[in-house]
């Protein structure tokens, strides 16, 4: 799920040698955060929130597959 996330920010971004994603593994949820240069997070978040809407729904039906929840937050 990392490399997934981390492909995909990189296309969106300007800066692809600064997108970092930190997995946080809990009992049931697994916590993705993604941490983009500041002049690209609005790339990454799209307009009204689109591409980070679309972000966590591929992330959702991937981690379904493998029986596990996932969670995307993108840090400022």
């Amino acid at each position: 799920m990392k490399e997934l996330i981390t492909r995909i920010a990189q296309a969106l971004v300007d800066n692809p040698d600064q997108v970092l994603v930190s997995e946080i593994e809990g009992n049931q949820t697994t916590v993705l955060e993604l941490k983009v240069a500041k002049e690209d997070l609005g790339k990454v978040i799209g307009k009204e929130g689109r591409n980070a809407r679309a972000m966590r729904t591929i992330l959702g039906a991937a981690s379904a597959k493998l029986k596990k929840r996932t969670v995307l937050e993108i840090l400022e």
